[in-house]
């Protein structure tokens, strides 16, 4: 199993979005270049995860906590929320810390001119990375309180108790607000502490570790939240950028004063960029469409998604990169017992329900941009260097916004909108269109994955694994396997691709766990069994077992049902561990297999807040089930033909299955992330229940036979 939390997660390859090549809008002068690289050039976007922790690890205390004259407690975090509960999370674990009602702490979030940089909210990071700095600070500050009040009193700080925002001595309390007053609680909020502070060990939470529903639920079911898609500015006009007709294509040249005649619309060009801004956003969409009908374009050829595997193939590249031990192609060479099979995984978009959507605002030579994104200071950045700016004249502030799934990393709206800003002087609102949004945003890789392995009884002996163009995420196979290879090798991707849930994990999970249950078939072997015959991996175990149990899986594996089938799977990522038993219906030849049920069972060190856990691991699954059943990017001739909802089908009421989770608790391990790994599991533990029901392989997603 990978270290947890190791850096080189944030050298993933499969982050594809993190390389592309960022726009200059601007031509720096002589002055501006000075005044830019003088203030740090940072180009890169989340090069190692030593970023996030040096985000984490603040100065000073008030640089992540402020206690107010009222006696609340604001959390200062780069980290964003975009619905996986990060901000309920964070105030949680800074009440617990503090001995505060979780109603009395506000967060504050992704902010680049108010919040420390706590790098990007990817990775599964938040929990396991900028939960112990909130901790850490949380616990620092009340022992500044109790200081403080032991000061007042007279009396040694070991007799002091906090609780609900107060200080209680036995001649005497003190709130909160009272003692944050004192000049000495001031000055020591700007150092920062002298040694790390005692954390409350998880056995004795009384805050974390208890359900806590979305700290500003109310403001969402309401709609008082104003989302990216909802900010509006003083003077502010919409935008719509003028897109190409297909992938590649270079505009040459395009009648602005076509747009001109539609009622207050101004067209705009730079180089190859092109848009309209409008009193409104249907004007502004007008605006572009009358810019399309006179523009002419230089098109490339572009490959077709029937022939995307074979292209995969024939442009794989050399220099693999990977792991290997002992001599796995001498023992396949001798083997009696062998199996091979190749796993094809399709592009599929993250489908977010607010696309990418930004208002940019020029003021007095800085630029303020209102973006849903992952990555604030890396777009801030971003926008630095596409206009020549010092990073200190960009402000980017992150709204809690409507999904991410590692797809808004990366800055283009931001820039959009500023270029248009910037043109026409005015604050500029740009919402991308759900078809932009499925066409222009980038894609889970796809991926071609070929398997070999050798058996020995019950024992794996040797095996190979090569992952073509997806990643290396969950690449290594948690199996005790003594002559083992793993590789990735790049290729030419058709389609704009990086992040997403769990990254390549769900793919190459996908492959390696249903190259498992063929091998499981190869040495007559329940799935189960066969399992657990190569695992010593005892979190590993505990979830199969866990799962296994639940489900009743030795009951049901031996009964065969006409059209109704059972599998498993398991799998770990980022330091988590899932496996997931189903059972799933048959329909008729073309539609895809029903999932019926699924019991999962999950386990990523002590929950810290149950029904978020819940909220994850469900919304994982069902985002499993979208790929697996029916999600896939289709394109041909350099036009996307998925681009709406009505062609690109995410799972629906009718699809949902009966859910049946198990939880671990493990409070005696360190806490690692659940956005990411409930998702592994579904996929393969589908495609191994239609063996069961069928016989036959289906060895692609989404699933067909």
């Amino acid at each position: 199993m990978r270290t947890r939390n190791s850096p080189l997660e944030w050298a993933e390859p499969e982050r594809y979005e993190l390389r592309e090549v960022l726009p200059r809008v601007a031509e720096w002068d002589r002055r501006g270049f000075i005044q830019f690289t003088a203030a740090g050039l940072l180009i890169a976007l989340f090069a190692e995860d030593a970023t996030a922790q040096r985000g984490s690890a603040s100065p000073a205390l008030e640089a992540r906590l402020l206690i107010g004259k009222d006696g609340r407690a604001t959390i200062l975090t780069g980290k964003v929320e975009e619905g996986q509960g990060a901000r309920t999370q964070i105030g949680l674990a800074a009440a617990e810390e503090l001995r505060l009602p979780v109603a009395k702490i506000d967060v504050v979030m992704a902010d680049t001119d108010r919040t420390p940089d706590d790098g990007t909210t990817a990775g599964s990071r938040t929990t396991p990375s900028t939960i112990p700095a909130v901790r850490q600070a949380s616990a620092a500050a009340r022992e500044l309180l109790i200081a403080a009040a032991a000061e007042k009193l007279g009396v040694d700080p070991g007799t002091i108790q906090v609780r609900d925002g107060f200080a209680q001595g036995a001649s005497g309390r003190f709130s909160y607000a009272d003692l944050a007053a004192s000049q000495k609680f001031v000055q020591a909020m700007k150092q920062a502490p002298a040694a790390a502070a005692k954390l409350t060990e998880p056995a004795a939470w009384s805050v974390l570790a208890r359900s806590q529903t979305r700290l500003n639920a109310a403001d969402i079911v309401t709609g008082a939240h104003r989302f990216p898609s909802d900010i509006t500015r003083p003077a502010m006009v919409y935008g719509s950028v003028l897109r190409p007709p297909s992938f590649a294509a270079a505009l040459q040249t395009v009648d602005l004063e076509a747009a001109r005649k539609v009622a207050g619309a101004m067209a705009v060009r730079d180089g190859e960029f092109a848009g309209c801004v409008a009193p409104n956003s249907f004007a502004a969409r007008r605006g572009v469409q009358a810019l399309a009908a006179t523009a002419t374009w230089n098109e490339k050829p572009h490959p077709s998604s029937r022939g995307l595997f074979e292209h995969l193939r024939r442009t794989a590249k050399g220099n693999p990169r990977g792991q290997s031990a002992g001599d796995p192609d001498q023992v396949l060479a001798s083997a009696a017992v062998k199996w091979q099979a190749e796993y094809q995984v399709a592009y599929v978009q993250h489908a977010p329900m607010e696309p990418r959507a930004a208002v940019a605002e020029w003021s007095d030579g800085k630029l303020t941009v209102w973006t849903g994104t992952s990555n604030p200071f890396s777009v801030r950045s971003a926008l630095a260097q596409a206009f020549g700016l010092a990073p200190a004249a960009v402000r980017v502030i992150v709204p809690d916004f409507g999904g991410g799934f590692g797809g808004k990393h990366t800055g283009e709206a931001a820039i959009e909108a500023a270029r248009l800003a910037r043109a026409v002087r005015r604050p500029v609102s740009l919402r991308w269109t759900r078809a932009e949004e499925f066409t222009w945003a980038y894609s889970r890789p796809a991926a071609l994955i070929e398997c070999a392995a050798a058996l020995e009884g019950p024992k794996i002996a040797a095996w190979r694994m090569t992952n073509i163009n997806s990643g290396t995420a969950a690449l290594e196979a948690p199996y005790e396997i003594a002559n083992r290879t793993t590789r990735f090798v790049e290729a030419d991707s058709p389609l704009r691709q990086g992040s997403y849930r769990c990254l390549a994990g769900a793919a190459n999970n996908f492959a390696r766990e249903s190259f498992i249950d063929e091998l499981a078939a190869r040495a007559g072997l329940d799935p189960l069994q066969f399992r657990l015959a190569n695992l010593t991996d005892p979190r590993m175990r505990a979830v199969l077992e866990a799962a296994s149990e639940r489900f009743h899986w030795k009951d049901r594996w031996p009964q065969k049902r006409t059209g109704r089938g059972v599998g498993l799977a398991c799998g770990t990522e980022k330091g988590s561990v899932v496996a997931a038993c189903v059972e799933v219906e048959l329909g008729p030849p073309g539609d895809p297999p029903k999932l019926i049920e699924i019991c999962q069972a999950f386990e990523c060190g002590p929950i810290m807040n149950p029904v978020g856990l819940r909220s994850q691991v469900e919304g994982g699954i069902l985002m499993g089930l979208g790929a697996a059943i029916r999600e896939e990017m289709a394109f041909e001739g350099g036009k996307v033909t998925t681009n709406a909802f009505s062609r690109y089908h995410v799972p629906r009421f009718a699809d949902m299955p009966k859910i049946d989770l198990v939880l671990l608790d493990r409070k005696d391990l360190a806490p690692a992330g659940a956005g990411e790994t409930p998702i592994m599991a579904v996929a393969p533990a589908m495609a191994n229940a239609v063996f069961h029901a069928s016989g036959r392989r289906w060895r692609s997603l989404p699933l067909k036979g």
